[in-house]
């Protein structure tokens, strides 16, 4: 293993980092930390940042029109997630590992930030601060996560964390989906990452022609294949046996697919543009760790912001809809009044992730995690598979 791999085992890319580190297949050594996973991360959240603020129209006139362009797409950084979120819990998994430990980590991990988000919504809702103030059933459905399997209630209180009923969703089904993965071999699992495409492809068209019963985009079930295809891809990676491309040319791909978007349906058919790219450039990210090879989401500027990720994620759009109440809705200013009302936002987001970071995520994680069993991940013969080897 080069220099450059050890010395990025430190930050976690979206792993629990109170939980053992796992093995891969096939050998005794611990498995690699992915620091780039944890940068392109922050890459995702700052595509739904950047949506939200085309939404919200802070630009009017050519900028208006040029961040169209740019950053209309950026739903695409939610399917990122998905896969990405796919993709290291399978690399993160312990074979000894029980169902019930994997969700107590995965809680830990999530619900603090969500609880204190929600209680931030409520509290603006309270306040009239364009946020709607639920009824107790739309309350309780989102702190159980599970508001997004009834459309009208999606985008209760913070209306990112649809995406987060999705998630609770995919953990729920996790154990079971690692289990299969580690029976199928590589083979099996490139049919299942394959088998995911195509159903990604086929509801596309369902949503984009109305064929489905209902919108499909923050339907839980319906974002499924995305996360079981970033865990088939991994399984891959794992076993040494995966083929893609390079990092250059899977975020060529990616580029390609998200400048797709505009040309579909919105909604739940635009996953379909940016899925393949997205697929073949986190596992190119992950290789290149594993081999030590460049990689600009390593940085170490990069893989801070992307520990913030999750904070900002979720609280973003709280900025954005208060400040509604100072800059007005749709304003559309000129560039330059635009770039600054964008760059306040973004800093009192940033600064409030950071908050979120320090004083509630990483704590409450520890809190929740303190006196947990670690599994028996067993032993393992001395052999590294090829994707592992420098």
């Amino acid at each position: 293993m080069t220099t450059a791999t050890r010395a990025a085992r430190s930050p976690s890319a979206g792993r629990d980092v109170t939980a053992p580190r796992p093995r891969l297949p096939g050998t005794s050594a611990p498995a690699p930390a992915l620091p780039s996973l944890t940068g392109l991360r922050w890459v995702a959240a700052l595509l739904v940042f950047g949506l939200h603020v085309h939404n919200f129209a802070y630009f009017g006139g050519t900028g208006g029109r040029v961040l169209s362009w740019g950053l209309g797409p950026g739903a695409a950084g939610v399917s990122f997630f998905f896969v990405l979120s796919g993709f290291v819990l399978m690399w993160s998994a312990l074979p000894g590992d029980r169902a019930t430990a994997f969700w107590r980590r995965r809680v830990a991990r999530v619900y603090p930030v969500h609880l204190v988000t929600t209680a931030l919504a409520f509290l603006m809702a309270c306040a009239s601060l364009n946020v709607s103030l639920p009824s107790a059933r739309q309350a309780l459905a989102d702190l159980l996560l599970v508001h997004s399997w009834w459309h009208p209630w999606w985008q209760t209180l913070d209306p990112v964390s649809w995406s987060l009923a999705c998630e609770a969703f995919f953990y729920a089904a996790f154990p079971l989906l690692a289990l299969l993965l580690r029976r199928l071999g590589a083979r099996g699992s490139a049919a299942l990452a394959v088998a995911c495409v195509l159903a990604v492809f086929v509801l596309a068209c369902a949503d984009a022609h109305h064929w489905a019963s209902r919108p499909l985009y923050s339907f839980p079930a319906a974002r499924l294949p995305e996360f079981v295809l970033g865990a088939a891809v991994a399984r891959l990676v794992m076993l040494g046996r995966w083929r893609g491309p390079g990092a250059e040319v899977s975020l060529a791909l990616a580029l390609i697919g998200y400048f797709m978007v505009p040309q579909v349906a919105p909604g739940y058919p635009a996953t379909a543009c940016t899925l393949v790219g997205v697929a073949l450039l986190i596992p190119a990210a992950a290789v290149a760790d594993l081999h030590g090879l460049p990689s600009p989401w390593r940085h170490r500027l990069m893989v801070r912001l992307g520990e913030l990720s999750f904070a900002f994620y979720m609280v973003h759009l709280l900025v954005l809809k208060a400040g509604i109440s100072v800059l007005g809705t749709r304003p559309r200013f000129g560039t330059a009044a635009g770039l600054a009302a964008t760059a306040t936002a973004f800093a009192v987001a940033l600064g409030l992730s950071w908050l979120l970071y320090e004083a509630v995520e990483g704590p409450a994680r520890r809190l929740l995690l303190r006196g947990a069993r670690r599994p028996d991940t067993g032993s393992r013969p001395p052999s590294v598979p090829p994707a592992a080897r420098a």
